[in-house]
């Protein structure tokens, strides 16, 4: 079976489900007649799968046995009793969950031995093909399931494999932070606001400012602090903004919101 004729279920079609179906529309990495989803509110999932051109199916045991790979999406508390309910169904087919805080031992504990199953935390950004997938090594997919996993959901976001230890933290940083960097990007287009600008003018041209910020980052290979120099000319306007950004604690404020996420995940 090549990728392109990936069929791709989805068992739950909340926010992270439908923002990985609309990244695979959007970059056309599965035609919408080869994606099948399944919810418990079945006439918000037909409302939903209408408008994307998807089919909506009435039971995981339909989406699994219509689907070449699984996105398990339903919310982390229903997992257990979701997989417990459909072992047969989902046995031998690659599973790939998005649930946080299910890693690759807690779904062992659920079901046991003998699924291929991988654990991961993708981005909103996926919604638009950019994302981020943070993906457990620790997992159980074969290796043309492996494949098959990456073939797809490569087309839509870099995947990134992490340790189980360093799964959650993985997940802050790249699920967290989109808000972290959407509050910048109102912040940023406040300031802009206050001096004359229009709102519609900032929220044009700083957001393409962090792209191309970060695509440049990641092409040159350079470390962000040398970016920064490059910009701060000595006495300039630049370099004037940057030690605002310090005596107000930017950096800080920023390792003390990861901070403060982690201390939230250890305790639930």
């Amino acid at each position: 079976m090549g990728q392109s004729n990936a069929k791709v279920g989805f068992i739950g079609f909340g926010n992270m489900a439908s923002a990985i179906c609309d990244g695979l529309l959007v970059k056309a990495a599965v035609k919408p007649e080869n994606m099948y989803a399944c919810a418990r509110d079945m006439s918000r999932l037909k409302t939903k799968c209408s408008s994307r051109g998807i089919n909506a199916m009435g039971s995981v045991g339909a989406v699994c046995g219509a689907a070449d790979i699984l996105v398990l999406a339903v919310l982390p508390q229903q997992v257990e009793e979701v997989v417990k309910s459909n072992t047969y169904a989902l046995k031998g087919k690659p599973i790939f969950s998005v649930a946080a805080g299910i890693d690759y031992d807690r779904f062992v504990s659920y079901l046991g031995e003998g699924f291929n199953h991988i654990s991961t935390i993708p981005n909103t950004p996926i919604a638009v093909g950019e994302g981020i997938i943070v993906a457990e090594q620790k997992n159980s997919l074969t290796p043309d399931q492996l494949e098959l996993f990456e073939g797809v959901f490569s087309k839509i976001a870099k995947i990134e494999y992490f340790s189980s230890e360093l799964l959650s933290l993985g997940g802050t940083g790249a699920g967290c932070a989109p808000a972290f960097a959407d509050v910048f990007i109102e912040a940023l287009s406040d300031g802009l606001v206050k001096h004359g600008m229009t709102r519609a003018q900032a929220y044009s041209i700083v957001p393409q400012m962090l792209i191309g910020t970060a695509t440049y980052m990641l092409k040159s290979g350079k470390h962000p602090g040398e970016l920064k120099d490059a910009v701060c000319t000595p006495g300039g306007t630049t370099i004037e903004g940057i030690s605002a950004l310090e005596e107000k604690g930017f950096r800080n404020a920023l390792i003390y919101a990861v901070d403060k996420v982690m201390e939230k995940k250890h305790s639930m």
